[in-house]
């Protein structure tokens, strides 16, 4: 628990740092991805028979994982370029609703009431949040086509939580059987050469940046990335999964916190009324989820 708790504050950080960095949203997810992996390199030593191992079903089951991870960065980082970081954090934790829906239909798990009752609150705090939040971002052809920049924003963040629930859906089975170090190592080193793609694909430069980057780059690996999320993977060995899901939705409040703080952003009615409507309806399915 003291270290979910750890886990908790350093991912509440994530939306802080991206937001301080003028990189590309692309190339920032790139190197997070990147430098996290680094990170993990050195604990891979006598893992090495676990990584060759590898058949070629959960190969696969891996690749699937790292490219849903790739996008989840790709269209999470970019959506804090349009809307705020109260409103982008909140609707991207809404990855455990579709992972419920997505265990429903694609792995027969039962959807109860309750569940789908969690569902229709969280989407309803949703809209709250999509129709009144103001636009940070100028215009583009798509969010010009949906009227407002900040909804152009709310719908990435959405889009990078089902991303997201792809990624556990498709690595749930694969963790069950392969130790943390090993299928994180491939996972992300899938994501990292996905993100590599992007980025060249994107004809953003990979190298001309200044060194406060490079520092904001390392930071966003570092806490967000290696006592983040890694350290939630290695909590869910010992701790209950629903646990887990409940506590990360602090970070919608501690990121909306450091950008009070930090940016001086104010979150404005509907963000805060819908997040909190989002936020209940997110714990009221994870809690039916794990009582099913």
């Amino acid at each position: 628990m003291a270290a979910l708790a750890v886990a908790v504050a350093a991912v509440s950080t994530s939306a802080i740092l991206v937001e301080a960095s003028s990189a590309p949203s692309l190339v920032k997810a790139f190197y997070r991805v990147l430098f996290t992996t680094a990170c993990i390199l050195p604990f891979a030593r006598g893992h090495g028979d676990a990584i060759r191992s590898f058949d070629r079903a959960d190969l696969a089951v891996a690749v699937v994982s790292g490219v849903a991870l790739a996008l989840h960065f790709a269209a999470w980082f970019e959506s804090l370029n349009w809307t705020s970081v109260a409103a982008s954090v909140t609707l991207v934790q809404t990855q455990p609703l579709f992972v419920a829906l997505g265990a429903a239909v694609l792995l027969g798990e039962r959807l109860t009431r309750r569940m789908l009752a969690g569902i229709l609150v969280a989407v309803a705090g949703a809209a709250v949040m999509a129709l009144g939040e103001p636009a940070l971002g100028g215009a583009s052809v798509l969010s010009t086509f949906l009227g407002s920049g900040a909804l152009y924003g709310d719908l990435l963040a959405v889009a990078g939580a089902l991303a997201a629930s792809v990624y556990v859906l498709a690595g749930r089975s694969l963790r069950q059987r392969v130790a943390l170090v090993p299928y994180t190592l491939v996972v992300y080193s899938v994501c990292t050469l996905t993100l590599l793609g992007f980025v060249l694909a994107a004809g953003h430069p990979l190298l001309s940046y200044p060194a406060p980057e490079w520092a904001l780059f390392a930071a966003m690996a570092l806490g967000p990335g290696l006592f983040g999320h890694t350290v939630v993977n290695w909590a869910l060995e010992h701790v209950e999964s629903s646990v887990v899901s409940v506590s990360l939705l602090g970070e919608p409040l501690g990121s909306t916190l450091l950008a009070l703080l930090v940016f001086a952003e104010v979150p404005g009615a509907a963000t805060i009324v819908g997040g909190a409507v989002v936020l209940a309806g997110i714990t009221a399915t994870a809690r039916a989820r794990q009582s099913a």
